[in-house]
């Protein structure tokens, strides 16, 4: 269902996606998560959630975080060598805004989410793989699985209690929060990055696009599809929203700190 509001239209239903998590092979329209991953403490607050709705949400009516703070030292680069991706960065987000955080007390946000951490600057040195199939997809471990064309971190969909963290978390005005160690992330392709074409990199060193207006049932278990030959990860509206599993082989990462 959409709801339209002069030129713009907003969506107010998507189905939810708890529960659609596989541990133990690839599922189209779920996510493959490595067993034991992430789960743990975290997560928005329990209890009323009035935008979810039985096994749909309505993302129009979910609260925001305030604020809208600009990061004038946030910087990212792309550099591709011998047809590896290579990222450098400080995960901050180039020419898009964040909320206040941690969420401040007395807003209707913090009624639903009381994110405590506070967003700071990270070291990416990213040496993306070159991009080609695995031998079997890999599952996806928490943390980032990909970052996004603005250098902002980009994690599965999931929250620490591997339900669809979309629906359950209060994000700022453009979809992002930090974790524990202050890792800026998003959780989907929002609308303060391009609407079509590239939007990012999985760690697999495939790209991952918008705009494509494809669904779940025509995308594959790792949420991708072959155009002209090239495989790539599609965003779509709806959960899984970016990644379900690695295609290929992903970097692996230290955790943050």
């Amino acid at each position: 269902m959409w709801l339209v509001l002069g030129a713009v239209a907003a969506v107010t239903s998507l189905p939810l996606g708890d529960g659609h998590v596989s541990y133990s092979t690839p599922k189209q329209g779920w996510i493959y998560l490595c067993a034991g991953g992430p789960g743990g403490g975290g997560g928005a607050v329990g209890g009323s959630t009035p935008w979810i709705h039985g096994s749909t949400f309505d993302p129009s009516a979910k609260p925001v975080v305030a604020g809208s703070v600009t990061w004038p030292n946030a910087r990212i680069s792309f550099t591709k060598v011998n047809g590896h991706v290579h990222v450098v960065g400080n995960g901050l987000p180039k020419s898009t805004p964040t909320g206040v955080f941690p969420i401040q007390p007395g807003t209707t946000a913090y009624q639903y989410d009381r994110n405590p951490n506070t967003i700071v600057a990270q070291t990416i040195n990213w040496t993306l793989p070159i991009p080609k199939p695995a031998s079997r997809p890999s599952c996806l471990t928490g943390g980032p699985i990909g970052i996004a064309v603005n250098g902002v971190p980009i994690f599965d969909a999931l929250d620490a209690l591997n339900r669809d963290g979309v629906a359950h978390e209060i994000q700022d005005s453009c979809g992002g929060h930090p974790q524990q160690q202050g890792m800026y992330h998003y959780h989907e392709i929002t609308s303060c990055l391009p609407k079509t074409g590239l939007v990012g990199y999985a760690l697999d060193g495939y790209p991952i696009y918008a705009g494509g207006g494809y669904t779940d049932a025509q995308l594959d278990a790792c949420h991708g599809i072959t155009v002209k030959g090239q495989y790539r990860y599609e965003a779509t509206a709806a959960y899984p929203y970016t990644l379900g599993c690695f295609h290929g082989s992903p970097l692996k990462l230290p955790p943050p700190r």
